[in-house]
């Protein structure tokens, strides 16, 4: 039997939280998170791009944190995941887009988190803020 058990969701949901703030944070590059990302099997990846999309949608993603996050991500413009989150309302189906373009969406997707994210923490919550997530300790660059 290969089923997880909901304590080993729980931590990977922990897990990808922390992968994805720390590169938000700029305590890991985009690069080392593509490299996690990229060592996951295809199902957890789609887990992965719907959490990553929610913490986008929570951070209130506009279309102008799409243009940046894109160009920040490297992905070219014309890229389906950089398309979908330039529209206005940005979309997020990016689970449901072939495998193929799952790196590319992470990419896209963390990349204009961090950008929204980054505008919350210096806007809401600084010097005030109890998000543990908006109080990570600095780290080690892991790989």
């Amino acid at each position: 039997m290969n089923e997880t058990s909901s304590d080993d969701g729980r931590a990977f949901r922990c897990e990808t939280e922390r992968v994805v703030n720390e590169i938000a944070q700029g305590l890991r590059t985009l690069d080392a998170g593509v490299g996690w990302f990229s060592g996951l099997a295809p199902a957890r990846r789609q887990e992965v791009l719907q959490d990553v999309a929610g913490y986008a949608m929570q951070a209130h993603i506009t279309a102008a944190d799409g243009r940046a996050g894109v160009a920040r991500s490297g992905v070219k413009p014309t890229a389906n995941p950089a398309v979908m989150i330039c529209m206005d309302p940005p979309r997020y189906g990016f689970a449901g887009l072939p495998a193929a373009e799952y790196v590319t969406s992470f990419r896209v997707l963390v990349s204009v988190f961090a950008i929204a994210d980054t505008r919350r923490r210096e806007m809401y919550c600084k010097g005030a803020c109890g998000h543990a997530w908006h109080n990570l300790p600095a780290a080690t660059e892991q790989p």
